[in-house]
């Protein structure tokens, strides 16, 4: 078995907004990928529109770049828990990993989570506080932070000693000691080449590959993206696709019709490769992630993790609001539905189901709320108008018990407001697993079902000022809580339809906050705003003030009414009641309530008491 020398494979894993994707663009950078006068983005790796204006990753992407005559494959992996199932397989790639950890934050439960992961695999680590030139570091408590996490995941010895480097990936620097400033990123590719084990080859062995992850091209379809465990595989070869978790299936047969290397950003098609190498194959079908493709007659599927079931539904159903149609260019149940199909393609943890009894209704099962969010403002944003439902968690049953989703969940936050948190949480069900005091703040770590954290950010945000931080990832399954109390307030609705006019609105004004400024279109049964007791209340916003030839001084002043609240995609979706849906079209978010009639929105409640 010889190792490739000139090739090294390794991942960089790290929570949300810890910099590993800026840190990807100054090795590009740094190693001479960009020709002299090539125009460079910033964050070149989130290729996507919502993935740049939220400064996240959402898919896994794939790069190279050479030192020293040694060809680097650098896979960026997501840090968002939601998408923690691209991160398991993205693993299986790669002999050793980067973790990044942000010099004044610490170690966060993605940290956690992706570390455990890594580890277990037995992958080498390379330990990267970035950010070292925040103002608020505190690169030595956050070292010992790392090195109590290594021991706390159960780290081998060799684990543990794992090189420590300080990098800025803003400034493009690292250095090897955290109170000497870098220059430039090379300790950094040097400790890549000394530490990371140099992939095996295993070339007389057929051809065998697990796919990690999968791309989707309108052109070729999905393609696969894997390391090539053993043999070689060359272009138009007759392949076979099997599945561990599927030993009894026959074998589908099919052919490698193109075959790419990464170089950079871009892919090199290639006539042929062997094993070590990270490549994508385009030609096959019905390829998912977890498939293992081999060479003709010799089907022998890899073992591979599971994909975790989704955790949280949501039901996205057809327009049927007064104003349905008017925005949306695909506005059917088929367009809806072959768009969610699609997305599948691309997604592997999204499940899409018909709803029962219903033809124009779809249940969309995720791994979490942002997951779905992102999905639904992608699909506005191609010009799709549809309604989706509050979401619900998805129970097991798991020996005979009714289980739920429960997360881990960090907070930091300033040290005079971690009361109120802990009293919210507890009020969720949530349980305090350990506090530590951060500086001037508090960190504090807590068990909490995934329903009571519906709703919960805003809260948060509110009760620490908007300077608390707060991440949470799914631990596991456990039994039933209890009940959770949603909401504490309760709508604003409006009675009829028409436009919204100032003096409707000023007397609307009294009652709660509202939604909507004058001059906007309302309907019956639409949402306008949020009341501060626990009921409902049906208000008339389109009313105009009735003209008399009497005058009176005062009577006539300007009305002044309060600049209305204006609420994200993601606030609309936690403010949900369970009788409640969201209108989403590709210009306006609009809350209502399932019933719009208010007669039959009464008989239906007070038939229920």
């Amino acid at each position: 078995m010889e190792h490739l020398e000139n090739l090294r494979n390794v991942a960089i894993i790290a929570h949300v907004d810890h910099g590993k994707t800026t840190l990807v663009d100054e090795m590009l950078k740094q190693s001479g990928v960009y020709r002299e006068n090539q125009e460079i983005t910033e964050r070149v790796m989130d290729s996507g529109d919502l993935e740049r204006e939220r400064g996240i990753t959402i898919m896994a992407k794939n790069t190279a770049v050479t030192y020293k005559g040694v060809k680097i494959n650098i896979v960026d992996t997501p840090g968002h828990a939601d998408f923690g199932g691209e991160v398991e397989r993205i693993l299986k790639m790669v002999n050793g990993v980067i973790l990044l950890v942000d010099a004044a934050e610490g170690p966060m439960p993605q940290t956690r989570f992706v570390l455990s992961r890594a580890l277990e695999l037995g992958h080498r680590v390379i330990v990267v506080v970035n950010k070292i030139d925040r103002p608020d570091q505190r690169i030595h408590a956050v070292i010992d932070e790392v090195l109590e996490l290594l021991m706390d995941l159960d780290a081998t010895d060799d684990q543990l000693d794992s090189p420590m480097l300080f990098c800025s990936g803003r400034q493009g620097t690292a250095s090897y000691s955290p109170d000497v400033p870098g220059t430039n990123l090379e300790p950094l590719f040097d400790t890549i080449l000394e530490y990371i084990p140099a992939p095996e080859q295993n070339t007389d062995a057929p051809f065998q590959m697990l796919v990690s992850s999968i791309d989707y091209n309108e052109y070729v379809g999905r393609i696969a993206i894997g390391r090539i465990e053993r043999g070689t595989v060359c272009q138009n070869q007759e392949i076979e696709v099997c599945n561990y978790h599927a030993p009894d299936a026959t074998p589908l047969k099919a052919k490698a019709v193109s075959l790419y290397e990464f170089d950079g950003l871009s892919r090199i098609p290639v006539t042929e490769a062997a094993a070590g190498s990270i490549i994508a194959m385009s030609g096959i079908g019905d390829i998912t992630i977890g498939d293992t493709i081999c060479a003709r007659g010799a089907a022998e599927p890899l073992p591979f993790v599971k994909i975790s079931a989704p955790t949280l539904e949501m039901t996205f159903s057809v327009n049927d609001s007064p104003f349905a149609g008017r925005e949306g260019k695909f506005v059917t149940s088929r367009q809806i539905r072959e768009r969610l199909q699609r997305e599948t393609l691309k997604d592997v943890s999204l499940r899409v189901t018909d709803m029962e009894g219903s033809t124009d209704s779809f249940n969309v099962a995720g791994r979490g709320e942002m997951s779905l969010s992102i999905l639904i403002e992608t699909m506005r944003r191609e010009g799709y108008e549809f309604q989706v439902s509050p979401p619900r968690v998805l129970y097991q049953t798991i020996d005979g018990k009714r289980c739920e989703p429960v997360e881990r969940v960090v907070v930091d936050v300033p040290q005079e407001y971690i009361g109120a948190v802990i009293e919210k949480l507890g009020q969720r069900r949530g349980e305090l697993l350990e506090m530590n005091p951060v500086g001037a703040r508090m960190k504090a770590e807590f068990l909490v079902p995934s329903r009571g954290l519906f709703g919960y950010r805003n809260e948060f945000l509110t009760a620490t000022k908007g300077e608390g931080i707060m991440a949470s990832v799914f631990e596991k399954y456990a039994p039933y809580k209890g009940e959770i109390a949603r909401r504490a307030t309760g709508s604003l609705v409006a009675f009829e339809t028409g436009e919204s006019v100032t003096y409707g609105l000023f007397s609307a004004q009294e009652r709660g906050a509202l939604f909507i400024g004058p001059g906007v279109p309302v309907y019956g049964g639409m949402i306008i705003g949020e009341c501060p007791k626990q009921e409902d209340i049906t208000l008339n916003v389109c009313k105009k003030k009735q003209l008399t030839n009497t005058r009176a001084a005062g009577s006539d002043d300007a009305l002044h009414l309060i600049p209305p609240r204006q609420l994200s995609l993601e606030q609309c979706l936690e403010f949900l009641a369970d009788d409640e849906l969201l209108e989403v079209t590709p210009q306006s978010l609009r809350l209502r309530k399932r019933i719009l009639d208010h007669n039959r929105r009464m008989k239906s409640i007070f038939g229920k008491k």
